[in-house]
């Protein structure tokens, strides 16, 4: 299935250079050594570790419907795009909400996945992994996000660039009720970051009620990724 975005993020996607206020800016692997997140909604505090990844994510937000006519979140599925070289540009601060506006142009009938699978046809489409829940490595219960980036980008081949993290913190998005909440986790697993930040989220959050037995549903959402503290 082919599907076009139209949106500044997917021209990111699709091309070496990203035109912002006139200058021609490199799209993926700048430094980020001098990236920094502050103005963090309380109780999450500012990261201690120098950053290793910034990101931009398109996916899904998975939930089941409990016993008690309420969703409740069963994990999620995203692919990561690099906005490392995005950080220092007007665009940056945009960048959530072209993301979302792409994702939710797509036709009811695309997934997920196909979304995802068409971005990577892309020549350069500057991704670095991908976003998905595991079983808990260490107690073998539960399950616990991943950030996965051993089979795409600069980092694809390394076996220790992933981490599974834990929630440490988390916040209700500024921008209101229908985005998702800002997170901050720790690591448990992998080398990729010891500190993961969600923020700049855009939608995510299900229905206010369900039936009991109804089928799970996916729900559509965008975010910014900070990973802080990588050894890869």
């Amino acid at each position: 299935m082919k599907f076009s975005c139209t949106t500044l993020l997917t021209l990111a996607a699709s091309t070496p250079l990203l035109a912002v206020s006139g200058l021609a800016v490199k799209r993926s692997g700048c430094d980020l050594s001098k990236v920094q997140l502050t103005n963090l909604p309380a109780p999450l505090a500012a990261p201690s570790s120098p950053a290793s990844f910034v990101g931009i994510a398109i996916g899904t937000q998975n939930y089941t419907c409990t016993d008690a006519g309420v969703f409740t979140n069963v994990g999620a599925l995203a692919e990561l795009f690099d906005a490392s070289c995005l950080v220092d540009t007007p665009l940056f601060a945009s960048l959530s909400d072209l993301a979302i506006a792409a994702w939710k142009s797509a036709p009811p009938a695309v997934s997920a996945s196909e979304l995802i699978k068409t971005l990577h046809n892309f020549p350069t489409s500057a991704i670095l992994g991908q976003h998905y829940y595991v079983t808990n490595p260490i107690t073998g219960q539960g399950i616990n996000p991943k950030w996965d980036f051993t089979s795409q980008g600069a980092d694809a081949g390394k076996a220790d660039a992933f981490v599974v993290a834990a929630k440490v913190n988390g916040a209700s998005a500024p921008t209101g009720s229908q985005d998702i909440d800002w997170v901050q986790l720790g690591s448990i697993a992998g080398n990729l970051a010891k500190q993961v930040y969600r923020t700049d989220t855009r939608l995510g959050q299900p229905p206010a009620t369900c039936t009991p037995g109804s089928p799970e549903i996916v729900v559509k959402y965008a975010a910014k990724y900070y990973g802080f503290g990588g050894s890869v």
